[in-house]
């Protein structure tokens, strides 16, 4: 038997040497292909070319382990519109020989310029922290350079907080403060600033006076301590320039009102800078009644304390006085010569 089997096994492997040999053998590796050796162009193959074979073709291409499909990201067809810083609106700097009040827009916050018929400059607060540095390109674009007076009329942050930012910037020949301390940076910032400029801080009561030519600026309050209650110690101040008068109040409230009403002073203004940014806590019908203002500017900006109240607007209503506020009107500047008074604002004239 095995003489029969040995006999046909080698006639099989001659028969099938030519086969083998065009199937240009060689191992195949892990991905069950090779590099051909013979017989390469009878396959489509060049020699050396790694190819593996395919149901008895050839493929020329390795088998690669298999990847996770990976989507390719797509690439955007515009960048992102980044959202564009507000464009400061800078007012316009009147002729010389008027009185002239500029209400800066410095959002939820105060500071406004007084600029005499002489050419002198008080400024009063300076709004927020991050409001310094337009508050200084306010002051620039009008052209101020040295200021007589500044005012800080409390130590709140929205109304000082821009104050260090004005005294590195310019000349200060002058700084009023009511006697008032505070533990924040902000306002540890301003006294460092102040100590800075070589200056010390004129305390502000009721009585004292900015000396200025030609125009009238005196303090109406604090006329007591006011404890813990910052607002109440803000310094007001009436300017008067001939038969024409604005009211300043800071951020002073009923109690600081109560005060000056039964001390009896005048207090009669053409224009009133309604208390603390339109709040329910300021600006009382009985102090209403006293100023009887013609014209009513409320400093507010974007808030989460209900500025300004529906029931103080309604109450200047009543008392037919014109309001108006910036964050309507942005910078709102109020010009007299003594007799008349007329507005203008970065956001259209009144």
């Amino acid at each position: 038997m095995k003489r029969i089997i040995v006999p046909i096994f080698i006639s099989l492997v001659l028969l099938l040497m030519p086969v083998l040999a065009e199937a240009h053998p060689g191992r195949t590796d892990a991905n069950g292909g090779h590099y051909c050796r013979t017989n390469c162009a009878k396959w489509g193959l060049e020699n050396g070319e790694y190819h593996y074979h395919n149901g008895g073709g050839s493929n020329s291409k390795p088998a690669a382990t298999a990847k996770p499909a990976v989507k390719p990201t797509a690439k955007p067809t515009a960048k992102p519109v980044a959202t564009p810083a507000p464009t400061l609106v800078l007012p316009k700097k009147q002729n010389v020989g008027t009185l002239q009040v500029y209400f800066f827009d410095v959002g939820q916050g105060d500071s406004t310029l007084i600029r005499t018929p002489n050419n002198q400059y008080v400024l009063i607060d300076g709004g927020n922290n991050d409001q310094g540095k337009n508050v200084v390109k306010y002051l620039n674009a009008l052209g101020v350079k040295t200021l007589d007076a500044m005012v800080a009329t409390h130590p709140d942050a929205d109304h000082i907080g821009g104050l260090d930012d004005v005294l590195k910037a310019l000349d200060v020949k002058a700084v009023y403060a009511p006697k008032v301390s505070h533990t924040t940076e902000t306002y540890k910032d301003f006294l460092t600033a102040v100590k800075n400029e070589g200056r010390t801080i004129k305390v502000v009561t009721k009585g004292v006076i900015i000396p200025l030519t030609g125009v009238e600026a005196k303090f109406l309050a604090p006329i007591r301590t006011y404890g813990d209650n910052l607002n109440d110690w803000s310094a007001v101040l009436k300017v008067s320039y001939k038969n024409k008068s604005f009211l300043f109040t800071g951020d002073a409230e009923k109690a600081s009102e109560n005060d000056m009403l039964a001390d009896g002073m005048n207090l009669k203004a053409d224009v009133l800078k309604i208390g603390h940014h339109g709040s329910s806590s300021s600006t009382s019908k009985a102090f209403i009644d006293a100023v009887k203002p013609q014209y009513a500017v409320i400093s507010v900006g974007k808030n989460n304390y209900g500025h300004p109240d529906s029931g103080i607007l309604t109450r200047l209503k009543n008392a037919n006085t014109s309001v108006l506020r910036t964050d309507q009107k942005g910078t709102i500047t109020a010009i007299s010569d003594g007799n008349k008074i007329t507005f203008t604002s970065t956001k259209g004239a009144k």
